[in-house]
């Protein structure tokens, strides 16, 4: 099993930044396939950026794009999701969610492909 460790959520007003870590542990996969999802209240789970650890490949829904970046630091093992211009409907619940690279190498917007998920942080930008 791997693990996901969520942290660096909060409050922000809108046009401020937040960045969020996820760092895996437990089970040891040579490469990942990672999403960061995002939940609102009473709105489906979405994928909002995702980052493929073989080749750092990046995806980003239109929404976010310019805004947010994902990128991954090897030494620290962790998987960032920097956000700025945050906008008040960016407000959410954000999860790390990770999928072995041999199991899946696309990045997928689909929840039930990524078997291993974090235990979300939330994110509330206030206008």
């Amino acid at each position: 099993q791997v693990q996901l460790v969520e942290s660096g959520g909060g409050l922000v007003q809108a046009g401020g930044s937040l960045r969020l870590s996820c760092v895996p542990s437990g089970r040891t996969f040579s490469s990942l396939t990672m999403g960061w999802f995002r939940q609102a209240p009473g709105k489906e789970r979405v994928l909002v950026a995702g980052f493929r650890w073989s080749d750092g490949r990046t995806y980003y829904t239109d929404s976010v794009k310019g805004r947010f970046t994902v990128s991954r630091d090897i030494a620290k093992n962790t998987v960032y999701l920097q956000m700025s211009s945050l906008k008040p409907e960016d407000t959410a619940v954000y999860f790390c969610a990770a999928a072995p690279a041999q199991v899946m190498g696309i990045i997928s917007g689909r929840s039930d492909r990524y078997p291993y998920w974090g235990q979300g942080t939330q994110v509330t930008v206030s206008s």
